[in-house]
């Protein structure tokens, strides 16, 4: 039994008549033992769990020592460690079997714990906050596995709509296909995703999460067969042909979790060893809520990059073009502008492909190229529409731009992404598509380039000193580094061991002047204009990623990720 562990060591500073003070504090405040000791006796939460640890006998567990161990949910599921806030774990070399929990004075649940495992247990003290983590970071991968693997082999395909997505949709639908589906889909969400990867192989299926811009495994499924119903399943969800095998299919549905509804894009693929999947996961409104209100200032931006923005988005007519590959936050950045821009007083009509923020009052048209409405018949039928603004999702063609830089020259602001490397790659691009250099720079207030670069976890990063290899990269010494503040994350639950949590904004803004207009018409090199922009101040991408860094906002490693080829 757990109580029969209890020692008193004389070093430890709790005595046996602070028993009953302790629990009725722990009660009233409705904290845990160790929590309720270090807010009572003002020490830190580490300090706590080592008196009360101490005191019972009890080994100590941080989320550092936890997070490199193998949960044991088949002993202790992974709902009856949240509901009672004990886990088992395998620890050591020898795989030694531990049960780990927050209070070691529960005898309800001591009782329970020794009727689990024949196996010789040996108990431990965590914290609250420590053991919510690592059954965070267990719990999307372990859901996912769960309903794969307790899958059976003669999965249907239905034509059941998701209406409501939750953690007892994912678990007690009665059909296997649907439970599997609806478990991914609920982990991702809890994950942040913004895609979901299914990949076929030749022996079943690998689950993938995009987050925070990077691919991460969540599982493999050793079973063809549920790898095959799987995506029927989601290809019935889509309206999509499930016959058809050999050729893409585009779709989409949706779901509604915890009352908001949230869009998914799904794109089929044919492969060697059958068809994959990628869901995209368009979250409308989870940056709004996040931030209170979709703003340039929610995005992350600095405060110069935000006044150039500004600028440019409020000039009474032009082109604003934003660059950058897909995935970058362009047209998070158009809508953020748009959304700060608006007064009421102004006619402002968007055409994307898709739709995938609604903004009260603004005419808002999703491109349907089956029924013919392309970005270039929208646009020419926008103009008639009487508009101030119009931003277009994106410029792919030369008969989109011409009309997209005549609407410029014609009084009114246009605002639109063009896929591009940086803000001179633009140039480049509209050349090759036809378009003359003089309109183009006439229309033309600015381009904005951007990336999205992943910050340190607020709840991990430690300040650290980088190697002289990182620091050469970047021309940077020593002597020098030692002035900023480099911080990178150690990992823990909040981020699931990545040492990152969520992603920021950086920006690239060339604004168009007279002498650089006349560069580009005369067709001067990229090596001459890049000289000009340096010359009037310009901050590239690289050297604004640098100064998150040295303000411990990133880490050098992430720098080099996102802007070394630039």
């Amino acid at each position: 039994m757990m109580m029969n562990q209890l020692t008193a060591p004389d070093k430890s500073l709790i005595k046996k008549s602070d028993f009953i003070e302790l629990q009725n504090f722990a009660t009233t405040h409705n904290l845990s033992w160790v929590d309720a000791l270090s807010r009572r006796n003002n020490i830190s939460t580490q300090e706590a769990l080592e008196q009360i640890a101490n005191f019972c006998g009890l080994q100590t567990w941080t989320y550092e020592k936890l997070h490199l161990c193998k949960p044991r949910f088949d002993l202790w599921p992974l709902s009856l460690a949240e509901k009672t806030q004990c886990v088992f774990i395998e620890a050591g070399l020898d795989q030694q079997l531990h049960v780990l929990y927050t209070s070691p004075f529960n005898h309800d649940l001591t009782s329970r714990i020794e009727r689990v495992s024949s196996q010789a247990l040996i108990h431990g003290l965590t914290t609250d906050k420590d053991l919510q983590a690592y059954l965070r970071l267990q719990e999307s991968q372990h859901r996912a596995i769960d309903q794969i693997s307790n899958a059976s082999n003669n999965i249907s395909a239905t034509s059941e709509k998701i209406e409501i997505l939750s953690l007892a949709s994912a678990s007690e639908a009665t059909s296997p296909a649907v439970r599997v589906v609806n478990s991914t889909l609920f982990d991702a969400l809890r994950a942040y995703a913004s895609d979901i990867h299914l990949e076929s192989t030749p022996d079943g299926l690998t689950v993938k999460y995009r987050i925070d811009g990077m691919l991460d495994t969540m599982t493999h499924v050793t079973n063809q067969l549920v790898a095959e119903q799987v995506i029927s399943r989601i290809k019935v969800m889509a309206d999509l042909d499930i016959s058809e095998r050999r050729i893409p299919q585009d779709g989409s549905f949706q779901v509604n979790a915890q009352g908001r509804m949230i869009d998914l894009r799904v794109s089929i693929m044919p492969s060697v060893h059958g068809e994959d999947a990628v869901i995209r996961i368009l979250d409308k409104q989870s940056l709004i809520e996040k931030q209170g209100q979709l703003s340039l200032e929610s995005l992350g931006f600095d405060s110069n990059s935000l006044l150039t923005l500004r600028k440019l988005a409020n000039a009474a007519y032009g082109m604003l073009l934003v660059t950058g590959p897909t995935g970058s936050g362009k047209t998070t950045t158009l809508y953020a502008a748009l959304a700060e821009t608006y007064t009421g007083k102004e006619k402002i009509i968007t055409i994307e492909d898709p739709v995938e923020y609604q903004l009260n009052g603004i005419l808002q048209i999703p491109v349907n190229e089956k029924k013919g409405l392309t970005f270039a018949r929208g646009l020419r039928s926008i103009l008639r529409h009487d508009p101030d603004k119009i931003m277009i999702g994106e410029i792919r063609d030369k008969e989109t731009a011409e009309i997209a830089v005549q609407s410029a020259l014609t009084g009114h602001l246009v605002l639109s992404s063009v896929h591009a490397n940086s803000v001179f790659d633009v140039f480049s691009r509209f050349m090759h598509m036809g378009l003359d250099s003089y309109a183009l720079v006439s229309a033309l207030n600015g381009v904005w380039a951007q990336r999205l670069i992943r910050v340190n976890c607020p709840h991990c990063a430690q300040p650290y000193v980088p190697h002289s290899t990182e620091l050469d990269q970047f021309e940077l010494n020593s002597e020098i580094s030692s002035q900023f503040n480099f911080k990178k994350g150690i990992g823990c639950g909040e981020c699931r061991g990545t040492g990152y949590r969520g992603r920021r904004a950086i920006a690239e803004i060339l604004q168009m002047d007279d002498e650089l207009r006349e560069m580009i018409v005369q067709r001067q090199s990229i090596r001459e204009i890049k000289q000009h922009a340096n010359r009037k101040g310009i901050v590239s991408l690289q050297q604004a990623a640098l100064d998150l860094a040295k303000q411990g906002f990133t880490t050098l490693k992430e720098v080099r990720r996102v802007t070394l080829s630039l």
